[in-house]
């Protein structure tokens, strides 16, 4: 991802913007408001930052939030990690219904690898007055010797800087290359082995999850593989993979009835890189 376009050439000043101080996002900033509602909680702050004070309740009943079942059996667990909290889209529905249709968001995909550079990108924006939300596989650029994250994971973005990028919830920065990383990544969830086995019954059916992509991802064959691994004393699997509802990337934010709504509605996807 170091292929530049003409427009992300720029100096310091162009490759930095923040929506708020440090300091002032620590006294702001919405810390997570329940389980699952990372999204919800990113709303809040969007909405916070665009003049449109509202509840987190209120927030988390537009993004229409969604709970793991964890007393459920293992086929009907998976499914429901598949799409616990909020894709995206859930977070552009939640913030134009509790704006009262004030604010508009617009998704920008960046998987597959996209032709930018993510500081000046989101710097440019954020200038105009944008406010992003990143969605994250946090299970991708796990710092070594750490344990893999259980799940996605949505930020809001208040400041980009050269190579840091500032985030709430909790409040963090991190490097470009280590965001880039995680916001570029298939839709996939790893599903931890003590989370797999301590569901399975007897008369576990994994064929009831039609969706294509859990046979294309093979995850009967993935869970059989475990079972095995226990029967023979060999622990080699730490995780499954299942597909995920999430699409990685970021949404910017706007006021509706701005220049800058419209800019945002009518702008390009991002180019797709090409590799050679």
């Amino acid at each position: 991802m170091e292929e530049v376009s003409d427009q992300d050439h720029g100096g310091e000043e162009e490759q930095t913007a923040m929506l708020w101080s440090i300091q002032e996002a620590f006294e702001r900033q919405t810390l997570q408001i329940g389980a699952s509602a990372c999204g919800a909680t990113a709303v809040v702050d969007v909405l916070k930052a665009l003049g449109v004070d509202v509840t987190p309740e209120e927030a988390d009943r537009c993004v229409q939030t969604r709970l793991r079942r964890n007393e459920s059996p293992l086929p009907d667990y998976l499914l429901s990690r598949s799409e616990a909290g909020a894709t995206h889209a859930q977070l552009i529905r939640g913030a134009e219904e509790a704006s009262k249709g004030k604010v508009l968001g617009r998704f920008f995909h960046l998987h597959p690898h996209r032709l930018v550079r993510l500081v000046p990108w989101l710097a440019n924006w954020m200038r105009k007055g944008a406010v992003p939300i990143a969605t994250m596989n946090m299970q991708r650029a796990v710092p070594e010797g750490e344990d893999v994250p259980d799940a996605w994971h949505h930020q809001l973005i208040f400041g980009a800087a050269p190579n840091a990028i500032f985030m709430t919830n909790p409040l963090d920065m991190v490097s470009e290359g280590e965001l880039h990383q995680r916001l570029c990544s298939e839709s996939v969830l790893l599903i931890r082995r003590e989370d797999v086995l301590q569901r399975l019954t007897p008369d576990c059916c994994l064929s009831s999850l039609s969706d294509p992509r859990w046979k294309t991802l093979d995850v009967e064959g993935q869970v059989k593989q475990m079972i095995l691994e226990e029967e023979e004393g060999e622990a080699k699997l730490t995780h499954i993979t299942i597909p995920a509802a999430y699409s990685s990337g970021v949404t910017l934010f706007a006021l509706r009835q701005s220049e800058l709504g419209q800019e945002l509605l009518s702008a390009p996807e991002l180019p797709l890189l090409l590799l050679d």
